[in-house]
């Protein structure tokens, strides 16, 4: 059965045009992350990571820094299925979020804090260990 969570992911989407996977039987486990670059409305990055089945979402405007004292505002997005998380193609014009997409980083996090009160207080500290980016943020 498909992760719960997936409701709004899906609803934004129509899959018989978009080469966005719809989201299997829920995975989890992991603690992977990935960074795309997307060249949407806004050219952006988003910050995905797998927590609970589900990969949690952020679109990141001016995208990751590795200056500590660059401040970036990471807005929270609908979650998105783990098949998500290797994803790089064009989605078409017209389609949410219309425009190519592809893997700007990926590897593993932890977190620095109890998850579940990060979520829902939306001060998170984790860190990454990726191919570009390693280290904590918050």
């Amino acid at each position: 059965m498909p992760a719960p969570q997936l409701k709004t992911y899906r609803a934004k989407r129509e899959f018989s045009r978009t080469p966005e996977p719809a989201g299997g039987p829920e995975v989890g486990g992991g603690n992977r992350f990935v960074i795309h670059k997307h060249h949407a409305t806004a050219d952006h990055y988003d910050l995905r990571l797998e927590v609970g089945g589900v990969l949690k979402s952020w679109a990141v405007p001016r995208g990751p820094s590795l200056n500590p004292a660059d401040k970036r505002l990471a807005v929270e997005t609908e979650d998105h299925p783990i098949e998500y998380i290797d994803f790089e193609g064009v989605i078409p014009e017209g389609e949410y979020g219309g425009g190519p997409m592809i893997v700007w980083d990926t590897g593993t996090w932890a977190p620095m804090e109890d998850v579940e009160k990060s979520l829902r207080t939306g001060a998170f500290k984790f860190r990454l260990a990726g191919q570009k980016l390693n280290g904590g943020w918050m």
